[in-house]
């Protein structure tokens, strides 16, 4: 019997974690062959693929960001091949499941829950004397029109399941792709827009295990490395075990990321991960998502903000580790003005991501059972999102949307930092003001509707402060100048802003520097760079402030600088050199 197990990941960068806990559980009776795609491809494509390998059995895992294509693929099979069995499994199809059993027809079963045991059972039934009213955790329609619909009725022991990440068909991918790991399921937590929020209680997989999983993945070629538990932290003795190990073992390059709960650690684990841990080794993600109270009390969420930014902060503080923050619009008595509250108090930690998103009414979930108590209402297919309730009707929504378009373009994409902390800390009332404002002129002039480069995320800014009449322009252009430059690994051809200085003054100034390097401080002075370097190498240019101080306290003093980007060949990245406009003439 030829199995395939299959999934369509929202990035080709993703792995499907599932289909290889099947393929490793079902072993050695069954031997799955694993199919990945991406919801890009065509379904044409994937149709024929997975045609070309014959299969008796396929199955899909399925999920919010999969599930319409997901479906496509199914019928077309089902058409091609009438005989095919075909399951299907996930989060997506685990609840609800009278319902997809009637939409999707041509599903023979679907698995309900933890697919590993079931999944394994499922297969002896088809290959031997199908008797499928005997499984736990399935669910399918009987001959004769009936529904049978059985959750499962234990849970899984998780230290007698096989590695899932021990196939030699992965390791060629392993340093392209993210790889997640698991090293528990089930979340303490009960928040209602989530469905981890359903299953009761913490499992964890065995310790020396993961360790060992780990190892082979880091020796092997992995990179980045996803714990995708829900609360990684929940237990410090845990975690503080496995931060010691990752710090102690990790090899160069490798990334780990976590989903932290940051009200409950500890301020000595924050400490111990300040000093013992090497910068960039680790990510945490933080799900913050309204720190209005009242909101988190409906949705039941435990939250302790002011805990959560003294860990935010002392992380920051460490510069260690990077942050992504989660925030969450729509959910229950947080409207507009609301929102736009959370976003200050939570864009005032400065996190290295904000990500803004959207309240999705998921199958199986508190908050969707309940959703007349709110008047919400939300697409009719995954992936669910709110289209408005009772106090966020739709127009706000859309100038959310408008925050989160600029937003994710220029906060969390760190094309220049210098100019945005500027313009929400002096020039705009708050953060949100400056994202809305912004959002809403981009949306208005069209330009979510076409591309952009680099240099037109400079224009777009600039054009619009012009409009806004923004106090002290020259200073933010020139702080522009700054990110623009350092944000190249090679010297521009052309810079995005008009001005450009004379070639006449350009050469008196490259003979002031070149007569007298350390006007640019010693590092610059210690290049030792040619005439020949410093006219292919760098730019020149001026900013109406004095750069170097602002670099060092952040203030701004109106006084010239000359600013001196060098492009590195070798290293490929830029450093801008600075020095008194006034005293780089006088020494001429």
């Amino acid at each position: 019997m030829k199995i395939v197990v299959s999934t369509l990941n929202a990035k080709y960068i993703h792995t499907n974690l599932a289909l290889r806990y099947l393929k490793a559980y079902a072993a050695p009776e069954f031997d799955l062959e694993m199919a990945e795609y991406t919801i890009k491809d065509p379904a044409m494509n994937i149709v024929t693929d997975l045609y070309r390998r014959q299969p008796d059995v396929v199955g899909f895992s399925c999920y919010i960001w999969n599930i319409e294509e997901t479906i496509q693929v199914i019928q077309m099979l089902k058409k091609i091949n009438p005989s095919l069995i075909v399951f299907i499994g996930g989060p997506e199809v685990s609840y609800d499941t009278k319902y997809w059993l009637e939409r999707i027809p041509e599903v023979d079963f679907i698995i309900i829950g933890e697919g590993e045991v079931s999944v394994k059972k499922l297969l002896v039934e088809i290959q031997g004397n199908k008797q499928y009213e005997t499984l736990d955790g399935i669910g399918f329609v009987k001959e004769d029109g009936t529904y049978v619909i059985k959750p499962q009725r234990e849970k899984l022991d998780l230290k007698t399941i096989p590695s899932p990440y021990r196939f030699p068909e992965d390791i060629p991918h392993l340093s392209k792709r993210i790889t997640y790991i698991e090293t528990s399921r089930g979340c303490p937590f009960s928040c209602q827009f989530c469905l981890s929020s359903i299953e009761t209680g913490v499992r964890y997989f065995d310790r020396e295990r993961i360790k060992d999983d780990i190892r082979y993945l880091m020796k092997h070629g992995a990179r980045v490395i996803k714990f995708v538990d829900r609360t990684f932290n929940i237990s410090r003795s845990y975690a503080m075990e496995m931060f010691r190990f990752l710090i102690d073992e990790h090899l160069p390059g490798t990334v780990f990321q976590f989903e932290i709960t940051a009200d409950i650690m500890r301020p000595e684990v924050i400490e111990f991960l300040n000093q013992e841990a090497p910068p960039g080794l680790f990510r945490f993600e933080i799900g913050v998502q309204s720190t209005n109270d009242r909101t988190n009390d409906l949705v039941m969420r435990r939250q302790n903000f002011a805990k959560l930014t003294r860990t935010v902060t002392m992380v920051k503080e460490g510069g260690k580790i990077d942050q992504h923050l989660d925030l969450i619009a729509g959910l229950p008595e947080e409207n507009y003005d609301s929102f736009k509250k959370t976003f200050n108090d939570v864009f005032a930690l400065r996190p290295e991501e904000l990500q803004l998103g959207f309240l999705k009414m998921l199958r199986g979930t508190g908050l969707r059972i309940r959703s007349k108590d709110h008047s919400y209402v939300y697409m009719d297919h995954a992936p669910y999102e709110i289209l408005g309730n009772d106090i966020l009707p739709f127009d706000d929504i859309v100038r959310i949307k408008q925050v989160e378009d600029v937003l994710e373009k220029y906060w969390n994409a760190h094309r220049m930092d210098r100019t945005l902390e500027y313009l929400v800390s002096s020039t705009f009332e708050t953060p949100f003001d400056f994202f809305q404002e912004f959002g809403s002129y981009w949306d208005e002039q069209g330009w979510v509707r076409i591309g952009h480069q680099l240099e037109d995320l400079f224009k777009r800014l600039y054009q619009f402060l012009e409009g806004t009449q923004a106090r002290h322009l020259d200073v933010i252009q020139g702080l522009m100048k700054a990110d623009y430059l350092q944000g190249h690994k090679y010297r521009p051809r052309k810079p995005w802003w008009d001005e450009i200085v004379p070639k006449e003054q350009l050469s008196l100034y490259y003979k002031v520097i070149l007569e007298q390097p350390s006007l640019l401080g010693e590092e610059f002075a210690s290049l030792s760079l040619t005439e020949k370097e410093l006219y292919k190498h760098t730019i020149l240019e001026f900013v109406p402030f004095d750069f170097a101080g602002f670099e060092q306290t952040g203030a701004i003093t109106m006084q010239p600088s000359l600013l001196l980007a060098y492009f590195d060949p070798k290293t490929l990245q830029c450093t801008i050199y600075s020095a008194p406009a006034q005293l780089t003439v006088t020494a001429n």
